[in-house]
């Protein structure tokens, strides 16, 4: 698959969980799905299984917790980009202090798609709101490497 393909695939799925209501650590098109469980419905549409299985985790996960899991985990499975492109992953910080606990799928330069309460998941634009909090810009890798599924 060619980066235009993939990319193509990963616009037009996200397209697709467009209207899909919130919902707390669900990842299913249609019936609920939080930001992580938009990424990972498109990383299963595109690769056929999770990346990794997930922990249950908190909605103040990332205030209580150490570390940035998001920031480490999309380093482990995605590939670090440096400009916002579409099909672009981006990981978002709610504070400069705190851990990035928002992610977005870039569909232009200036419009993405995310879950958040209580909208579910629908557009947004990258205004300057959420430019300041960017915490990092991945983008889906061509190809996994099989080591790369650790849920097995």
């Amino acid at each position: 698959m060619t980066r235009n393909e993939l990319t193509r695939a990963i616009l037009a799925e996200c397209e697709a969980w467009i209207g899909t209501p919130y919902c707390h650590q669900a990842s299913c098109k249609g019936a609920g799905c939080d930001c992580l469980g938009l990424l990972r419905g498109v990383w299963r549409h595109l690769y056929g299984s999770e990346a990794e299985t997930m922990p249950a985790y908190t909605g103040d996960w990332g205030e209580t917790g150490i570390g940035e899991p998001l920031l480490e985990a999309a380093f482990r499975h995605l590939t670090p980009a440096v400009d916002i492109e579409p099909g672009n992953v981006v990981l978002f910080r709610w504070a400069p202090h705190l851990p990035a606990k928002h992610i977005a799928i870039m569909i232009d330069e200036a419009t993405f798609i995310h879950a958040c309460e209580p909208a579910g998941v629908t557009r947004a634009r990258l205004g300057t709101h959420w430019r300041s909090r960017i915490a990092g810009i991945f983008r889906f890798p061509l190809q996994i490497e099989p080591q790369a599924q650790t849920d097995r």
